[in-house]
């Protein structure tokens, strides 16, 4: 499908009209987590791009449901799903709608060790040594034996699919501003975990990204979003070193190859990290109005490339 920037009053979309799915409860869509979030993306999409998506969303209960194979993409929110042990039926399902080329996309699919343990509270941080949660991993074992889970490498094309970079910072505090750029999204990327089916890639897995996706009636943002980010300051060190702190304690890896010691307080809420180097910084939360919508631009791009390379690969 031909994908590329237009402006909705100027260009129409192309093609057939596509539906994607989203598996949700028994209690339909507005039983699931945010509701309006895939309709939303989708409506952004249809108006940006040329893709020419609906946003009348096939709701699928099981991927037992034959409808799978009709549908291009689905969309997952992982908690949507008590059980994630597959039945035989979904089992050869998946298998099946995979490698004739499917793409499923399990939103907070991934975690962190040190964040495992409340995942309700995990899914809303983002640090070292992501990776697909364990039940995930394991659903996904009978489906393919001989294929596992992978980090998504920062280079890879999905990040530049449709959007590449990050949205405006300049908006953004200076603390935040240069945590986000260096850190927290560098270049417009994000934690993901993938499975790849004969070299493509089939399964994606991220934390949360929905939560940036979802507008009201009135075209406003649903929810509020804050940053958190790691900072130090004079005298930090030497206070630190000897601090008390009320939950765990983990060794996490980083990107560049060297380890973080994270500090908890109770509840799994990282408290501050010692770096290699003797270097420690604490965990600082921050909201305002332009983070939030920073933030609601961002995931929207985000999910933007996920969908339309999912289309186009």
């Amino acid at each position: 499908m031909l994908v590329g920037v237009a402006e909705a009053e100027e260009k129409a979309p192309l093609g057939d009209e596509i539906r994607v799915g989203q598996l949700v409860s028994g209690g339909g869509l507005f039983r699931s987590y945010y509701p309006n979030a895939l309709p939303s993306l989708l409506r952004h999409i249809r108006k940006t791009t040329t893709a020419n998506v609906s946003d009348d969303v096939v709701m699928l209960t099981s991927f037992a449901d034959e409808r799978l194979f009709s549908l291009p993409f689905v969309y997952v929110n992982f908690a949507d799903r008590d059980d994630w042990t597959f039945t035989p039926e979904e089992t050869e399902n998946l298998r099946g709608y995979l490698e004739r080329g499917g793409f499923i996309y399990v939103d907070a699919g991934i975690t962190a060790a040190f964040l495992r343990e409340r995942p309700e509270l995990g899914q809303h941080h983002s640090y070292a040594e992501w990776e697909a949660t364990p039940a995930l991993k394991e659903a996904f074992k009978p489906v393919f034996p001989n294929y596992e889970f992978q980090t998504l490498r920062r280079s890879d094309p999905l990040y530049r699919t449709f959007y590449a970079g990050l949205p405006d910072t300049s908006l953004l505090p200076d603390t935040v501003k240069s945590y986000t750029e260096k850190e927290k999204w560098p270049d417009g990327t994000y934690a993901a975990a993938v499975l790849r089916v004969k070299g493509r890639v089939a399964v994606l897995a991220t934390p949360i990204v929905s939560m940036g996706w979802g507008k009201n009636s009135l075209d406003q943002w649903d929810s509020t979003i804050r940053f958190r980010v790691l900072e130090d300051t004079k005298g930090l060190s030497s206070y630190l070193e000897n601090a008390s702190y009320g939950g765990e304690r983990f060794e996490v890896a980083r990107e560049d190859g060297g380890k973080d010691i994270i500090y908890c307080q109770e509840q799994a809420m990282p408290s501050w990290a010692n770096e290699p180097g003797g270097k420690w910084r604490v965990f600082r939360y921050y909201g305002s109005r332009e983070i939030s919508d920073f933030a609601h631009t961002f995931y929207t791009q985000f999910g933007t490339n996920i969908i339309l390379y999912a289309l186009t690969h």
